[in-house]
């Protein structure tokens, strides 16, 4: 994690970055590569005796297991926010997506949340649910709640979240009539 913020009092860095990792996804990565694996092995060199349908179902099955689970393990693997005098950017995984990038003029406040977890949200990644929004949660601990103009929260996890909500709250505007 990168944090370029300063004191609390001092003027504010051009360019806040920070993120969080969740290394435990490596182990669901290597599941889903055992997966695949299995279904290449499988493929290859089987000794299938009981027809074509359950060795291509199987084969399918397992191919299918592993992409889903090692791309989608890879791509919350870490997630990386960005804060600038304009926006938020959120980037995940290796790749970058899914990103989502917010004006800081659509933000109405910004808070610190001591206790993020995927239990909360139904897992890891890209979250919504009714009640509470949207997340993007690659592990439990401390992350930012924003609060947008259109009634909608978003929050991530992200290492040292009480600097990042200095820096965002130090940045908000007052609404345009436009967004109000």
């Amino acid at each position: 994690m990168r944090d370029h913020s300063h004191s609390d009092g001092g003027p504010y860095p051009e360019v806040w970055t920070g993120r969080a990792t969740n290394r435990f996804q490596w182990l669901l990565a290597l599941v889903g590569a055992a997966c695949l694996a299995l279904g290449i092995e499988l493929a290859v060199d089987s000794a299938w005796s009981s027809g074509v349908a359950p060795l291509v179902m199987s084969v399918v099955g397992c191919i299918a297991a592993g992409l889903l689970v090692l791309f989608g393990t890879l791509a919350f693997v870490h997630v990386a926010v960005k804060v600038d005098r304009e926006c938020l950017e959120v980037r995940c995984g290796h790749i970058g997506l899914p990103r989502r990038r917010i004006p800081l003029a659509h933000v109405a406040g910004a808070e610190f949340a001591p206790h993020v977890t995927p239990r909360h949200w139904g897992g890891w990644g890209y979250r919504w649910r009714p009640e509470k929004g949207t997340a993007v949660v690659v592990r439990r601990g401390e992350g930012i709640v924003l609060r947008l103009w259109d009634g909608h929260t978003f929050t991530i996890t992200i290492d040292n979240a009480e600097s990042a909500v200095r820096v965002i709250k130090a940045r908000l505007r007052p609404p345009s009539p436009d967004l109000a």
